[in-house]
């Protein structure tokens, strides 16, 4: 244990003054808790440290929430953890000091740490990295730097985010380009129909897929790399949107295989509100425009992809606490955990006359993220009887060929969290009714 924690202490300690400072937050802010637990989980496999309840609420209680609310929405945003909450509002107040010279001079040239530990977490190079505001931002720039032209087609699916999609559309009425939206049954047969699914809608003036590495509304995980591998063979270029699955699961960047990819931190890392990033393959950013302009000598350089104007340095920042706090769990046993979450409420529920579990069961094709619908009861009704009457937040999801409500917890989540949601569902659908 010594070990380790000399370890996170000298790597505070060689970040410079503002890292220094943290000290006393990594003391008293729940990363000693979480160490120390996973020093004594050792060797356990992830599977089995997932069930160990004392383990886990050494890190619940590295969150200060409002319990009176079961946030079963962490896919939309996650509270951050105390240690990484600390950060940022120290960050603010050093900003705030004398902005022009503590922002500008002290805190926004440390960005170039945060792209360096998260390029190593994603897996990647820190010049194919770029610091952005959320995941919509991230695929944006991808999205509308690409040069297109009137007839040119763009492949992706009719569950893809709303955002991305409008983002097509604008091309559309703008460029004249051609918007292919393509349909999948929920849940599909296999990981192969979904490569199967794209190829057979390519043509010949096919040029980009966009697709999810894993959907925000039923969390079925695609065969991201087959895809990719797919596509390239053909020319074609892909944008992957990894909005929920960076820090969900583990994989690697460059084993994707994409052209670029696009996330938010401060869903499942537990970054700050407001921070993501773009990847982007090294020969593709040169031919890439920023959705801000850049001067002409940044053209092959990631960083013209965050000229944004003046903006807060603090957000970005923060985002090393939130690696750090990551890696204090783990990514493999942080993805076990969360696929026991989901398997407790919906491998009960599913045994209930009247529920449609909308995502696979097999933990290649789903993680923490699930959906559930009710035949009986309309998806956005129960939503807000579960909101009203029992204070517990879900995402209603209503579409013409399914309906029902999206379900994420994260790692604070309790199991009595977990079983006060099941149990309300259960009655609901045994009912009939709400």
């Amino acid at each position: 244990m010594q070990e380790t924690r000399r370890g996170f202490l000298g790597h505070l300690m060689r970040g410079g003054a503002a890292a220094t400072a943290g000290l006393a937050a990594f003391r008293s802010d729940g990363l000693d808790r979480i160490l120390e637990a996973s020093q004594a989980a050792g060797s356990r496999s992830p599977e089995d440290v997932a069930q160990d309840e004392t383990y886990w609420r050494a890190i619940q209680e590295a969150f200060t929430l409002d319990r009176t609310i079961i946030n079963l929405n962490n896919g939309g945003v996650c509270p951050s953890p105390r240690v990484v909450h600390e950060a940022f509002k120290r960050y603010l107040d050093i900003t705030n000091q004398s902005p022009v010279y503590h922002m500008w001079q002290i805190l926004e040239p440390n960005v170039e740490s945060v792209r360096r530990q998260l390029a190593r977490q994603f897996g990647c190079d820190p010049e194919e990295m770029a610091i952005t505001r959320n995941a919509s931002e991230a695929l944006q720039i991808a999205q509308l730097g690409l040069d297109l032209k009137a007839g040119d087609e763009v492949l992706t699916t009719d569950q893809d985010y709303p955002r991305m999609l409008t983002t097509w559309e604008q091309r559309v009425r703008r460029d004249g380009i051609k918007l292919t939206k393509v349909s999948f049954p929920v849940p599909p047969p296999s990981m192969q129909s979904l490569v199967d699914m794209f190829e057979r809608a390519i043509t010949p003036r096919t040029k980009v897929i966009l697709f999810c590495q894993i959907t925000n509304l039923t969390g079925q995980i695609f065969p991201t790399r087959e895809i990719c591998r797919m596509a390239r063979a053909r020319g074609i270029r892909t944008i992957v949107d990894g909005a929920h699955a960076f820090a969900h699961f583990p994989f690697a960047g460059r084993d994707l295989e994409c052209d670029y990819y696009g996330t938010s931190l401060h869903k499942w890392l537990t970054a700050p509100v407001g921070t993501g990033f773009l990847y982007v393959r090294r020969e593709h950013i040169a031919g890439l425009w920023p959705m801000q302009p850049a001067a002409a000598s940044q053209a092959d350089n990631i960083r013209k992809f965050e000229e944004i104007g003046t903006h807060p340095a603090a957000n970005h920042n923060a985002i090393a606490e939130a690696l750090v706090f990551l890696n204090g769990i783990g990514i493999e046993r942080k993805a076990a955990r969360l696929r026991y979450l989901k398997n407790r409420w919906a491998l009960r529920l599913q045994k209930v006359p009247g529920v449609r579990i909308h995502t696979p069961f097999d933990p290649a094709q789903s993680c923490g993220l699930a959906n559930v619908g009710l035949d009986a009861v309309d998806c956005s009704k129960l939503g807000e009887h579960l909101w009203n009457k029992f204070r517990i937040i879900v995402v209603p999801i209503k579409r013409d060929d399914y309906q029902g409500i999206r379900v994420t917890p994260n790692v604070y989540t309790t199991l009595d969290e977990i079983d006060t949601f099941a149990d309300v569902v259960e009655g609901i659908a045994k009912k009939g009714t709400i």
